[in-house]
């Protein structure tokens, strides 16, 4: 499976910031749209990530309050991306060993979409569920022996 069939099934909802907003806007995007994450953006083209792990970094800082800082401050700015043509394992790997959460996907420049870890476990057990059944109604449909001689 690849990463492209997972944004197929995620569908186009995706959620971006710029570098100079304040991290306050961004957390209530965050919030508003109960996600773990925004994608930053630059003049079209993908600068950083900022996560729920971010923010709770920034608030554990300033003793329970967001601040009055940029998200350029605080976005990690050297984030791992993949292509839609990744396969999902090589995303699984990618994502435990970086210790990432969000993904962006990026197509060249061009940035396709965001993949959570959620997403990764939601499409591999829908994938395993599929295969399952498929191969119960294969056993189920075995023919006796003898039958076909």
């Amino acid at each position: 499976m690849k990463v492209s069939e997972i944004l197929e099934v995620k569908g186009a909802g995706l959620y971006t910031v710029t570098p100079d907003e304040s991290l306050l806007d961004a957390v209530n995007v965050m919030a508003e749209r109960d996600i773990g994450s925004v994608a930053v953006l630059e003049l079209g083209e993908l600068v950083g990530m900022l996560t729920f792990r971010e923010v709770i970094k920034v608030i554990q800082e300033n003793r329970g309050t967001v601040g009055l800082d940029t998200v350029r401050k605080h976005m990690n700015d050297q984030p791992i991306t993949i292509t839609p043509d990744t396969e999902v394992n090589e995303v699984r790997r990618l994502m435990l060993e970086h210790h990432a959460r969000y993904v962006p996907v990026m197509n060249a420049k061009v940035l396709q979409g965001v993949i959570s870890f959620y997403d990764v476990a939601k499409a591999v057990l829908e994938a395993q569920s599929f295969e399952n059944k498929m191969l119960k109604a294969y056993i189920r449909d075995w023919p006796a022996e003898g039958e076909n001689e």
